[in-house]
């Protein structure tokens, strides 16, 4: 039974509770699809504005072009006695850690105009860095061993809430679909970029989330390797809204 909480409605806390239970079950957050059918709504903008009703309450946060990217911020107020509540969170603290996921820093991506990088750009920090995050936090169908984390660099980004020196999760692939954010290196200059990637007639597009910057464009492809595609975005603390 979902009881009545101070500034939320029924269906918040439906959404809430649903939330909660899917991605225990399923290691990852639903779509919005999924959320509306769960309440009985057919309007995934009617969806979309009570999430982000959640957000603006700090219930819940999302990350912009990244599907299944909800993040739940604090539970659904539930009616435990304290003692309860303690015991659930060392329950849950010891969860937490055993689902913890150690990925590899492999080192920096430039969000800005394309500068010449080292070669071992790739690998500029040491063998030992790494980023920890909850397992849960990522797609089930991820496979671990091809996840590696980068530090951005650069604005151009911005737009799709990627700012200099957040962390970006990245899955090693060679190949990327229209619209998707990639880490892409230009053989012929040596040089490093994070864009949106497009696929044109004329050439690829390598476009900013910037208004304030130009697209890229690349007339050769064979010129370029895409080193991976962006699963999850690590803000920094001091850039996150209270």
């Amino acid at each position: 039974m979902v009881r009545k909480s101070e500034g939320l409605s029924k269906r918040h806390q439906l959404i809430l509770k649903f939330l909660s239970e899917f991605q225990e079950k399923n290691g990852y957050s639903p779509s919005i699809r999924e959320i509306g059918e769960s309440i009985s709504v057919r309007s995934t903008s009617l969806v979309d504005y009570y999430l982000k009703q959640l957000e603006e309450k700090g219930y819940i946060s999302r990350e912009q072009h990244i599907s299944r990217s909800i993040c739940l911020l604090k539970p659904l107020p539930s009616s435990k006695s304290a003692a309860e509540r303690i015991a659930d969170g060392i329950r849950q603290a010891g969860s937490a850690v055993d689902n913890l996921l150690s990925i590899p820093v492999m080192g920096r991506i430039v969000a800005s105009e394309p500068i010449p990088m080292p070669s071992s750009d790739m690998g500029f920090f040491d063998s030992e860095s790494s980023i920890d995050i909850a397992r849960s936090l990522l797609p089930a169908k991820e496979k671990t061993e091809d996840l590696f984390a980068l530090e951005v660099q650069g604005d151009s980004m911005i737009d799709a809430m990627v700012n200099d020196g957040d962390i970006i999760i990245m899955r090693r692939t060679q190949h990327a679909n229209n619209g998707e954010m990639v880490a892409i290196w230009l053989d012929d200059k040596d040089q490093t970029t994070l864009k949106y990637f497009y696929k044109e007639a004329s050439g690829i597009r390598l476009q900013p989330a910037n208004p304030n910057m130009d697209p890229i464009y690349v007339e050769n492809p064979a010129s370029l390797r895409i080193m991976g595609k962006v699963v999850m975005v690590i803000r920094q603390m001091n850039r996150l809204a209270v």
